[in-house]
C-alpha cells in the first residue's frame, strides 16, 4: 500500500505500470484519475488545495486499510496533489488490486467517495471574479452514505 500526498505532478503511465507489476495473484487492477475541472464558462484560473501534512496521510491510510479489509484487496495506491493546480491537471489517482474485478471496482469507488467527502483537504477555486472555497455537495454525501 502506498499513500502519497504531494505537490509534484505524477506520471499516470509510470504509476499504473509500477502498481500493476508483481501482482500475478490478482485478477483485476482498477485505476481512476481525477482531473481539475474548469468552471462551466471556462473561468477558473486555478484551484488551490491545502492540507495538514501528516494528518492527511494518516486519514487516507486509515481509509485505505478499511478498503483493503472490506474488499479483500491485495494492494492500494492513492496519490493526491496539493498546491496550485490548473484546470486539466491531474489532481489524484486511486488504484486497487483484487482477485476479482467487482472488489477492485467497488474498492476504487469507495476510496474515491471517501476522498471527495472526508479526506482533510481544503479546495479554493480562483477566478477573475474572486476566490471561493469549495463546499461539500449533497450528492457526494449520498454517494458516501451507500457504504
Amino acid at each position: 500500500m502506498r499513500i502519497s500526498v504531494q505537490h509534484e505532478p505524477f506520471d499516470l503511465g509510470v504509476e499504473s505500470t509500477a502498481f500493476a507489476t508483481g501482482h500475478s495473484d490478482m485478477g483485476a487492477i482498477v485505476t481512476f484519475t481525477g482531473i481539475v475541472r474548469d468552471l462551466p464558462n471556462n473561468s477558473m484560473d486555478a484551484m488551490e488545495i491545502e492540507h495538514y501534512p501528516g494528518m492527511t496521510e494518516k486519514a487516507i491510510e486509515a481509509m485505505a486499510e478499511d478498503a483493503k479489509t472490506r474488499f479483500s484487496l491485495g494492494d492500494v495506491l492513492v496519490i493526491h496533489r496539493h498546491g496550485r493546480l490548473q484546470p486539466g491537471e491531474m489532481i489524484m489517482m486511486v488504484a486497487t488490486a483484487a482477485r476479482h474485478r467487482k472488489d477492485a471496482f467497488e474498492a476504487a469507488t469507495f476510496l474515491m467517495d471517501y476522498l471527495k467527502s472526508r479526506a482533510p483537504f481544503w479546495k479554493r477555486e480562483i477566478s477573475a471574479t474572486g476566490e471561493v472555497w469549495v463546499e461539500s455537495k449533497d450528492e457526494d454525501e449520498v454517494a458516501l452514505a451507500r457504504w
